[in-house]
């Protein structure tokens, strides 16, 4: 631009239509500088691409400064990693199989299990990102025991998320499940009702928008992050650490293929570091863990931190 001005300044005194040629000579190679420039950046990337330095990876939600974070790292290694951003849970396991992209990041292993399970396919867990408790949330109450008879409450409408709420319900008092149950209970195994509340299932990324509508909301901890809502204070009562919660640890996840590519498992290996941590710790003070550094034999050692976050 500084370039373009000097040089209509040094012409000043020319002809408006001689002023008015080399304006539009100007522009014209800006133009095929730009061309030639962009064609340059598409050349590098397919090069990157050709030597396997780009790897793209699936995420669900708003916030990704962790995985940005993680993206720095890769840089740094002289690999670029392109984040995909999905806005539910349904889609991003579909596209990696589809090999739409490299990898994804936003399930845990119960999930997982389900989706391949129903798809018949063999997705697999190449690396531990996080583990986020999920907590019940209202607008309306400050504690499960001002909950009305008849009261209603949101949950996620999978089978593993929504299993996972009503463990939750269960482990607040507000429902009794029953001893057969499993890790994934539906709304069937409830086997008391006391105050006889209602539960809605609905897609998890709309449980957030819920609350205004309802008693309480049973929030994936990153969608509740997306709906502005803190898991550090705002929920009125946090999933218990401990043998339970095990299975709902967060995985890079890639085709069976790539078990084993190096690359991908580069990819894990920016993703568990110091500088991640502690941004996760910054951003969730205590709510969330690195799942990688946690004693998967002793996850009930982290509840009083849980509560200390609350």
């Amino acid at each position: 631009m500084k370039q373009l001005v000097k040089k209509i300044t040094s012409i000043a005194l020319l002809s408006a239509l001689v002023l008015t040629g080399c304006a539009g000579g100007e522009t014209n190679a800006a133009k095929n500088n730009a061309d030639n420039s962009g064609k340059n950046n598409a050349a590098q990337t397919a090069d990157a691409k050709k030597d396997g330095q780009v790897v793209k990876i699936g995420v669900v939600g708003d916030d990704q400064r962790l995985w940005e974070k993680a993206k720095e790292n890769a840089a740094k290694d002289g690999v670029t990693l392109d984040i995909v951003v999905f806005t539910d849970y349904n889609t991003p396991n579909d596209a990696l199989v589809n090999g739409d992209i490299d990898l994804n990041a936003f399930q845990h292993k119960a999930f997982l299990d389900d989706y391949n399970k129903a798809k018949n396919q063999n997705l697999v867990p190449i690396g531990m990102t996080y583990l986020s408790p999920i907590g019940i949330y209202s607008t309306k109450i400050k504690d499960l025991k001002e909950l009305k008879d008849g009261a209603k409450i949101a949950i996620p409408n999978d089978a593993t998320n929504g299993g996972r709420a009503l463990i939750v319900l269960e482990q607040a008092g507000v429902i009794t499940l029953k001893d057969d149950a499993g890790l994934v209970p539906t709304i069937k195994d409830i086997k008391d009702n006391p105050k006889k509340v209602t539960i809605d299932e609905l897609d998890a990324s709309q449980v957030a928008r819920s609350l205004p509508d309802v008693d309480a909301a049973v929030i994936n901890g990153n969608m509740a992050v997306d709906a502005k809502l803190d898991p550090r204070k705002d929920p009125i009562f946090v999933e218990a650490m401990g043998e339970s919660i095990a299975p709902y640890i967060n995985y890079v996840v890639a085709r069976a293929e790539d078990k084993d590519n190096e690359l991908y498992k580069k990819v894990v290996s920016y993703y568990q570091q110091d500088n991640v941590d502690q941004l996760l710790q910054k951003l969730y003070k205590g709510s969330q863990y690195a799942a990688w550094k946690l004693d998967l034999k002793d996850l009930g050692q982290y509840g009083d931190s849980v509560k200390d976050a609350k």
